[in-house]
């Protein structure tokens, strides 16, 4: 852990805590504002319809003004897209709730990089425990997203408008932040020198093919369940502050682990400990080389954003009218399709090895 990945971790934790402060509040806003019932969550579904949207011209600055630049203009509009939220909810409009969202969808875009921006922050030797502890650093968002949500929901006369109020705060504590990362700098194309493989290419290996689906697949799952867990519950007559308990709870489970995958990573290999936490960040690292890097991490964020925009939609549409029996029913499905994944690669890398 170096001064880099230290500040870039509290980034990492203040992108998280936008993220559930969204999933805890957008579902409910939505339900108050939308016309029926079952689009109370495309809110939840604008932001990461956003995020996909996103991911061609987030790549792009990258390449251009390098991280920190892009990670600021992230930042900067989720600042904006927060005070829109905020106008959107005083004024009772859903359709410039579910617009601002999507604008946020750009700095979430940008957020999904940090962990892959890890990586080029550390020794080689250290990069997967690198990964690991700037995810690590979610926990942040765990504890402060569901509270910061459940404290500023009375902070005006119209409910969880505080919240987006909040939310403008901790987009400029994050801008303060990364100005104190030192990215290294940006390399300058030589006329003529190689851009590296078609984006094709790189999909087409089995590596990419995995990485890409167990990110999307355990981003969409975890989505499914955490964007109808405050309609479940306020339906079943719990208050908002228990399902920001719950939502608390899920988050630390998601990021906990970050504290050691990285060196059982090292330890064990990257296939083996997908299989029981995370580790799609790492695999995918090795799908393209260093000039690739920014078209397969754009790639990899928009399967995830896609897979995210439709389990969005399928929550408010499932608990709504299937009830949360039904939702978690349909959460195995991507599990199971996570793990013949996982065993496809296994077969894929042990016929390469006996050829």
């Amino acid at each position: 852990m170096n001064s880099n990945l230290f500040f870039l971790a509290l980034c990492q934790g203040l992108f998280l805590t936008n993220n559930v402060t969204f999933i805890a509040i957008n579902g409910l806003v939505g339900l108050s504002l939308a016309p029926v019932g079952w689009m109370a969550t495309l809110p939840v579904m604008g932001y990461v319809v956003g995020g996909a949207l996103s991911t061609g011209l987030v790549a792009k600055s990258q390449a251009k003004w390098g991280r920190r630049v892009s990670f600021q203009l992230g930042l900067l509009v989720g600042l904006l897209s927060a005070i829109l939220c905020a106008y959107a909810a005083h004024t009772h409009n859903f359709e410039l709730l579910v617009m601002a969202t999507m604008v946020a969808g750009y700095y979430s875009a940008n957020g999904q990089l940090y962990r892959f921006a890890a990586a080029e922050l550390a020794e080689a030797s250290f990069r997967e425990k690198a990964v690991s502890w700037v995810m690590a650093g979610g926990l942040i968002g765990a504890i402060l997203g569901p509270n910061l949500a459940s404290q500023s929901k009375g902070w005006f006369e119209t409910p969880f408008m505080g919240a987006y109020v909040a939310l403008t705060a901790v987009a400029v504590l994050g801008m303060v932040l990364m100005h104190f990362v030192k990215f290294p700098p940006l390399v300058e194309k030589v006329e003529g020198s190689s851009e590296g493989r078609p984006l094709s290419e790189i999909m087409k290996q089995p590596v990419f093919i995995v990485s890409a689906a167990a990110a999307a697949l355990s981003f969409g799952v975890m989505n499914l369940l955490m964007a109808a867990t405050p309609l479940a519950m306020q339906v079943c007559g719990f208050p908002f502050s228990d399902a920001a308990l719950v939502l608390e709870w899920h988050v630390i489970g998601m990021f906990a682990p970050g504290f050691f995958t990285g060196h059982l990573i090292k330890k064990f290999g990257v296939l083996q400990i997908m299989v029981v936490f995370t580790g799609s960040t790492t695999l995918a690292m090795t799908a393209w080389r260093p000039e690739e890097k920014d078209r397969g991490q754009a790639a990899i964020n928009f399967c995830v954003f896609a897979t995210m925009a439709i389990t969005s939609f399928a929550s408010g549409a499932l608990v709504t009218t299937q009830g949360w029996t039904w939702l978690n029913y349909g959460s195995v499905v991507p599990v199971a399709l996570t793990a013949f994944a996982l065993m496809w690669l296994v077969w894929v890398r042990k016929n390469q090895t006996a050829t």
